[in-house]
C-alpha cells in the first residue's frame, strides 16, 4: 500500500530529530550498543588467541584443515546471519533483531566453551557467527537513524572504535588466562568468558526503542511518535506536536531492488570494498598471532604484542571520527585504504622485531580507520527500507571474505609471505579505487527514506 508523502504543517523523522538534538539518548544508546559491538568483537577474534590450546587439547597441527574450518567458522555464520537478520530487521522492525541476535549469541558463544570435540566446536562457532552477523546491520542502522544528522557520521565511527576496546579485552583475557592456567583449560575459560558481556548488553537493550523511520516505513506512525517522544523526554526537550510526514513508499519493496539501477551499482561498489578490505584485514590478523610464534616469539610476549597493536587501533578511529566530519566519508575511507596498502608493503619489508611491531601498528591504524568510515558511509547509502538489507548483503560479502582469508592468510606461515602481502596490499588498492568510484559524498546529508530517493 502507498503511504501519503506529506501532509500540511507534517514534519520530516530527520526534522524531528534533528530539533530534539544531541543528548543523553544518543549518548546511552552509543553506550548500549558499543558494549554489544566489544563483545562481538571478542567473539570474532577470540579463535585466533584460542586456537593454539585448541590444538593441543584436540591434537591439531598448525594449518591443518581442522584449524581453518575453526577459524572460518565464525564468519561463515555471520555471513549467513548477516543476509538473513538484515532482511528480517526491513521487514519486522530493528528492535526484534536488536534483542533477538545478542541474547543467541550468548547462548552459543557458551555452548562452545563446552565443546568435547571440534565438530561440536566448529558448529558452536557458526551458530554464534549467525547471532552476531545480524547485530551489524541493525546496530548500525539504529545509530544512523537516532542520530542528528550533524553528528551522525562522528557517531558511527564512535560505535565502530569499540571494536578496538573488544580487541583490547580479548587480547588482555587470553593474556591473563595463559598466565594462570594451561593452554588446553585456558581457551575454554576463554570462551566462557568472552560469551558474557553480550548478556549485559542483552539487559542494556531491553529499554531501547524501535526506530522511528523503520516504524513509519512499515506504516506505524503511532509507534514511532512514541518513540521519539522517549527521545526528546531523554534528552530534556518537547516534541512537536506536527504530524510525522510518512514518506511514500511502494506496495513491496524486496531485496532484488539493491540492484536496480543507481542503487544496483552503488552495491556493487560498496560490496567490493567490504570484501577487498576484510580479506586483507583477517588475512593478516587472523593469523598474526600464530605468526609471531612461529617467528620464536613466547605465547605470552604474542599477546603482549597483539594488546599493544589493538592499542594502535584506537588513534585510528579518533582520526577517522574527525576526519569524516571534516572531509567527508568517501575521501576518508579512500585514505585509509591506500594508507593500508602501502603498510602492507612496509610490513614485507621489516627485518627486525622492533620494524615489524611498528609496521604491524601502522597497519592496525590504517586499518581500524578505514573500517570506521566504511561503517559511517555504508548506511547513509541506503534508504529506509532497504537499509538494514543493504547493510546485510555487503557486509555478507565481507564474512565470503572472511571465510577465505584463513586459507590466504595460512600463507604467511609457509614461507610465501611476499605473494600474501602483494595480495592483502592489492585488495586495499582494489577497495580503494571502488570507493572512490561510488561517487557520492553524504557528509551532511540526511538519510534517504525512500527506494529511489538515494543521494
Amino acid at each position: 500500500m502507498t503511504t501519503r508523502s506529506s501532509t500540511t504543517g507534517a514534519m520530516s523523522v530527520d526534522a524531528a530529530i534533528d530539533r530534539l538534538g544531541l543528548g543523553a539518548f544518543q549518548w546511552r544508546l552509543l553506550l548500549i550498543c558499543g558494549l554489544t559491538w566489544a563483545a562481538d568483537a571478542m567473539e570474532v577474534l577470540l579463535m585466533g588467541f584460542a586456537l593454539p590450546g585448541i590444538s593441543e587439547s584436540f591434537g591439531l597441527r598448525p594449518g591443518s584443515t581442522e584449524t581453518k574450518w575453526l577459524l572460518s567458522a565464525t564468519f561463515a555464520g555471520m555471513f549467513v546471519g548477516a543476509w538473513f537478520w538484515g532482511w528480517v530487521a526491513d521487514r519486522l522492525g530493528r528492535r526484534w533483531v536488536f534483542l533477538t541476535t545478542v541474547a543467541l549469541g550468548v547462548v552459543f558463544g557458551l555452548l562452545g566453551a563446552f565443546a568435547p570435540d571440534v565438530a561440536w566446536l566448529v558448529a558452536a562457532r557458526f551458530l554464534t557467527g549467525f547471532a552476531i552477523g545480524g547485530t551489524l546491520p541493525v546496530d548500525y542502522a539504529m545509530m544512523a537513524e537516532f542520530v542528528p544528522t550533524a553528528w551522525r557520521g562522528r557517531f558511527l565511527v564512535y560505535l565502530e572504535s569499540f571494536w578496538a576496546l573488544g580487541t583490547i579485552a580479548v587480547a588482555a583475557l587470553a593474556w591473563g588466562l595463559s598466565s594462570m592456567l594451561p593452554p588446553g583449560e585456558a581457551w575454554r575459560w576463554l570462551l566462557g568468558l568472552a560469551a558474557l558481556p553480550g548478556l549485559i548488553g542483552l539487559l542494556a537493550r531491553l529499554g531501547v526503542p524501535d526506530s522511528p523511520r523503520s516504524l513509519l516505513a512499515r506504516g506505524q506512525e503511532a509507534q514511532a511518535r512514541a518513540a521519539l517522544a522517549r527521545v526528546a523526554r531523554l534528552n530534556g526537550q518537547t516534541l512537536s506536536d506536527a504530524p510525522l510526514a510518512v514518506p511514500q513508499r511502494p506496495a513491496r519493496v524486496t531485496p532484488a531492488q539493491l540492484f536496480a539501477g543507481g542503487l544496483g551499482r552503488r552495491t556493487l561498489l560498496l560490496a567490493a570494498v567490504w570484501f577487498g578490505l576484510s580479506l586483507g584485514y583477517y588475512g593478516i590478523f587472523s593469523w598474526l598471532p600464530s605468526f609471531l610464534k612461529a617467528q620464536g616469539m613466547e605465547l605470552g610476549a604474542v599477546y603482549r604484542t597483539t594488546l599493544l597493536l589493538a592499542l594502535a587501533q584506537v588513534p585510528g578511529y579518533v582520526l577517522a571520527a574527525y576526519l569524516v566530519e571534516r572531509v567527508g566519508r568517501r575521501a576518508t575511507l579512500v585514505g585509509y585504504l591506500l594508507t593500508s596498502a602501502a603498510g602492507a608493503y612496509l610490513f614485507l619489508a621489516a627485518g627486525t622485531p622492533a620494524l615489524v611491531l611498528a609496521t604491524s601498528a601502522l597497519l592496525s591504524f590504517a586499518l581500524l580507520g578505514a573500517w570506521g568510515a566504511l561503517y559511517a558511509y555504508t548506511p547513509e547509502l541506503y534508504p529506509t527500507p532497504l537499509r538494514t538489507t543493504g547493510m546485510g548483503f555487503v557486509s555478507g560479502m565481507a564474512r565470503v571474505a572472511s571465510v577465505l582469508s584463513p586459507s590466504v592468510g595460512a600463507l604467511l606461515l609457509t614461507g610465501q609471505l611476499p605473494a600474501a602481502l602483494t595480495l592483502f596490499a592489492g585488495c586495499f588498492l582494489v577497495a580503494a579505487l571502488c570507493a572512490w568510484g561510488i561517487g557520492v559524498e553524504t557528509r551532511g546529508q540526511r538519510l534517504p527514506e525512500t527506494v529511489g530517493s538515494q543521494h
